[in-house]
């Protein structure tokens, strides 16, 4: 026979490392300290554990939501519930447990959508804090997916930089083939942040919709942006043919799940994103000519256009017109554009290193990881590791992450430096005229951009304690 429990719980953090753990703890400390019956289920980056069974959720008297991602709250239909997100699960844990014991929070009406789709997932909380939780359950699944495959790409270039290249002298079996299981890797962060995204929305129904969108957007030169855009539309798009079928009768629930919704989600969103693709691609090429005739302006000019153009999307079709003019013009023998345009992708994941080594205190643990990993990513040329900090705060952090990118490609300029490899990071110093300067001008930039960064964080972690201690009492 099973325990019966007096609360239940389910908590869950974007990257699933340390903050999912200590609000699982900090709940349960409170519940005992009340003398309180609580079991609390993780959603961490191993999956999810101390699972809630259908009766424990059908026993418990209240449910606490302490997550900053999806933890499938349509399971709890009919309870009260109250939901936070993860940080308040660890600072305001016993306030969270008398609130349940009090009545407070709201009841959620019994599940009105067919199968596993969630039609009000706009409902329950505000529509900021609904979207930031649907785009970070996308980015804690693409993370090991931007950490793995960029640092096998990052340790296959020390046999060279062209050591994956069968034609070259440099080719080397184990670094080609570590190259292509990173690559690969890196190739599924985009299908795998637009699949979680519609996974997050719309449920299973969901997932394989945004993956194909994803894909699409991946190879339609969209990057992580195209993703974003395919994720939600994918999710949205399931929710809307969950209402448009929502008259046919229940017997036929099996078949839309298995048949309707992944056959008219995929053609609805695949063509969408197609069609968006063209368009992309050609602002993309004129991006790429508009840059070239930049090729012997002003360092000042052309470093600022570089930089925020490098900075502003993070690998997508703007971050690529900028790298892939500076691959065509290293081509015809032109070493220091391509200079820049490395400096400026170097950047931003070097920006959130130094903004976590500085202002250490003002980020959480699962960021100060990510940033002192992005040293590596950075160093190695992989400017993706800096979208998770971008994503939780774009209009802050990308006007940042533009700044520092930007200083970085006009003192590289200025420095008359040169690159010859369009890869590689650091790794390619030997080969690099004025070497030691371009790191002083990425270093420049990355250390502005990070003290910038740190700052922001500081101010918000500080509004947000502000904000805590004179906000008043009021019912959930």
């Amino acid at each position: 026979m099973e325990k019966k429990y007096q609360l239940i719980a389910a908590t869950g953090c974007p990257t699933g490392i340390a903050h999912t753990y200590m609000a699982q703890e900090a709940l349960e400390q409170a519940a005992k300290r009340q003398g309180v019956t609580i079991k609390v289920e993780t959603h961490g980056q191993v999956g999810v554990e101390n699972q809630l069974s259908p009766e424990e959720i059908a026993d418990a008297e209240a449910v606490i939501i302490a997550s900053d991602k999806d933890v499938h709250a349509e399971r709890f239909a009919g309870k009260r519930i109250i939901e936070v997100p993860v940080a308040k699960g660890i600072k305001e844990a016993d306030k969270l447990v008398a609130d349940a014991l009090a009545g407070k929070g709201s009841i959620t009406a019994e599940a009105e959508a067919v199968g596993e789709v969630e039609e009000k997932s706009f409902e329950l909380k505000g529509i900021g804090h609904t979207i930031y939780k649907h785009l970070m359950n996308g980015v804690s699944h693409m993370l090991p997916f931007v950490v793995s495959g960029g640092v096998l790409v990052a340790i296959s270039f020390l046999w060279g930089i062209y050591s994956a290249d069968p034609t070259n002298a440099q080719y080397n079996e184990t670094a080609a083939l570590l190259n292509t299981i990173g690559g690969t890797a890196m190739g599924l962060m985009v299908p795998i942040l637009s699949a979680y995204i519609a996974e997050s929305i719309a449920k299973r129904p969901g997932l394989v919709v945004g993956f194909v969108g994803g894909l699409i957007a991946a190879n339609g030169g969209t990057g992580f942006l195209g993703g974003i855009l395919s994720g939600f539309l994918g999710g949205f798009v399931i929710l809307g043919f969950s209402k448009l079928l929502s008259p046919l009768p229940k017997s036929l629930d099996g078949l839309k799940a298995i048949f309707l919704y992944p056959v008219l989600g995929v053609a609805v969103t695949g063509v969408v994103m197609s069609l968006l693709s063209g368009p992309m691609s050609a602002v993309n090429e004129g991006m790429m000519s508009f840059l070239a005739g930049f090729e012997n302006s002003s360092p000042i000019v052309l470093g600022i256009i570089v930089g925020c153009m490098s900075a502003f999307d993070m690998g997508g079709p703007i971050n690529k017109a900028a790298y892939v003019t500076g691959t065509a013009l290293l081509a015809q023998g032109n070493t220091s554009f391509m200079a820049g345009v490395s400096a400026a992708c170097i950047a931003p994941p070097l920006i959130t290193g130094f903004a976590v080594l500085l202002f250490g205190k003002c980020f959480d643990t699962n960021d100060r990881n990510a940033g002192l990993v992005n040293f590596i990513l950075g160093s190695t040329h992989i400017t993706e590791g800096a979208i998770p900090f971008a994503a939780k705060d774009p209009l802050r952090v990308l006007p940042t992450m533009m700044l520092g990118s930007s200083i970085a490609a006009v003192l590289t300029y200025m420095f008359g430096v040169q690159v010859p490899a369009p890869h590689g990071g650091f790794l390619v110093l030997p080969v690099v005229t004025h070497g030691l300067l371009w790191v002083l001008a990425i270093l420049a930039g990355s250390i502005v951009g990070g003290v910038i960064l740190g700052f922001i964080q500081k101010n918000r972690v500080q509004k947000e304690v502000k904000e805590e201690s004179v906000a008043p009492v009021t019912e959930g």
